[in-house]
Formats: C-alpha cells, structure tokens, sequence
C-alpha cells in the first residue's frame, strides 16, 4: 500500500533530509587515502548525532552500523570495516537519518585519488541514470516509466543493474512501497501521485546484471570483481513537480 504524505509529515521527512545532506557532504570530504571505513561510519555516526538524529540503518534488519560502504566491486549493503582508503578506490556510501519518526535516505560514489576514466565513467552513470528517472516523474504518469528511463539510460552507456535491488517508498519506514525498480516497462505499475516521496537508486556493473552475497550475509558484489556504482536520492513529488530533499551537490 502506496502512503501519501501529509504536509506535517513531509516536513519532518524534509528535515531528516537536510541532516542527511549535511553529513553527506562532511563525510564525501573526509573519504581519501589513509582512511579507515570504520573512521568514515563513525564520522557519520557523530554528525547524525550531533544534529539531532538517528542514524537510520543502525540496527535496520540487525545491520550493525550507520553507513553501509561498499569498496570497488562491492556494490550495497558493505559492512564497514578496519579497510584503509586507498589511491584509486571507489568508496559507495549509503546511509540515511531518521528524525521525529520520519525516514531520509541517500547513497553516492567517490572516487579517490587516480581513478580510471572507465571508472569515472561508471561513477557519472550512476548520477545520470537518477536523474533520468528523477526527470521522467510525472504526476499521472507510472512507476514503471521511472524504471524503464533509467534502464534505457544504463543500457545505452553499455552497462548493467541488478533485478533484485531496488529503489523504494520511504516515510515512516525506510522501505514502503511502491518498489522503484532501475529497469522496467513504461505504462506500468502504481500511477505517480502527489504527496508520494521514493527513493530512486540506480546500481551500476559493468559485465552482466549478475550479483552474489558474500558470507556475511549483507555485502552484495559483482561476481566479475569489476568496480561498481550507486547514487540514491530521496524525493518529493507535489505540487506536479518532483524535487530532491537529500541534497543534489554530490
């Protein structure tokens, strides 16, 4: 079941967004060579804090820490762990707050230091895919017209997404329907409504749609061992507009 929004709630949604930018942007800063991921979810940790909220993921379906980072192949869902940034690396941070009871929730790539330009590449996919999707909202028009932009997007940088992760509805829960798939039919699915807010998240691999979970049951990676991207915003859809409420300057 689809949750529209009332005025009250979106504006707590809009303000666990602005603290979620806020620490996006500290934490994009702090991400470079000699860093530890452990270092970078505790930063996060302590600016969510500091500002009045509640890291999100913390102990979402018994995940234990505040960022999921996810390092090169790594796709979603990395725990973080004492690996040390290095030159070259693609960090994934996905992390969300949770203020007065109300969900925000956001995702984006750094490259560190050298990258390849193939990895360049991979990176500003992922961003222009969200915004393919982000610009095919249209009140009256489907979910299924957000996926099948972003995965005409993907597939025409010759690329690839997964079937089984997705972006979502969000509100007093992370997750909430409608399910916003990076791939799909157009003409399809729940109709886009104002007062709705979803999360729109394009993962990007570069061999095949293929992923696996490692044995910690939470870090999703490409079998291929092929550096990875993912961008995720969390936006509102009133007024027949669509805007971005977790902060578009990264």
């Amino acid at each position: 079941m689809i949750i529209l929004k009332t005025d009250s709630e979106i504006e707590k949604i809009k303000k666990a967004c602005q603290i979620l930018a806020e620490v996006k942007t500290i934490v994009f800063d702090f991400i470079r060579p000699g860093v530890s991921l452990k270092e970078i979810d505790s930063v996060a940790f302590k600016e969510i804090k500091k500002r009045g909220g509640k890291p999100a993921f913390l102990g979402q379906y018994g995940f234990p820490n505040t960022c999921c980072i996810s390092v090169n192949h790594e796709l979603i869902h990395g725990i973080p762990s004492s690996y040390i940034v290095k030159d070259g690396d693609i960090v994934k941070i996905d992390t969300g707050v949770i203020y007065d009871g109300y969900y925000s929730d956001s995702a984006f790539t750094k490259g560190v230091g050298n990258i390849t330009e193939q990895d360049k590449k991979l990176i500003q996919v992922a961003k222009d895919a969200f915004y393919a999707g982000f610009n095919a909202i249209k009140v009256g028009k489907r979910i299924g017209d957000i996926s099948y932009a972003i995965g005409k997007y993907i597939k025409s940088q010759g690329f690839f997404t997964p079937d089984e992760y997705t972006g979502h509805g969000i509100g007093k829960s992370l997750h909430e329907d409608p399910y916003v798939y990076n791939d799909g039919y157009p003409n399809s699915g729940p109709l886009i409504r104002n007062k709705m807010v979803i999360c729109i998240e394009p993962m990007i691999l570069q061999k095949s749609k293929d992923v696996i979970v490692l044995p910690d049951g939470w870090t999703v990676v490409d079998p291929h061992k092929l550096n990875t991207a993912h961008y995720e915003q969390t936006v509102l859809i009133d007024n027949d507009k669509a805007y971005i409420l977790s902060g578009d300057n990264i």
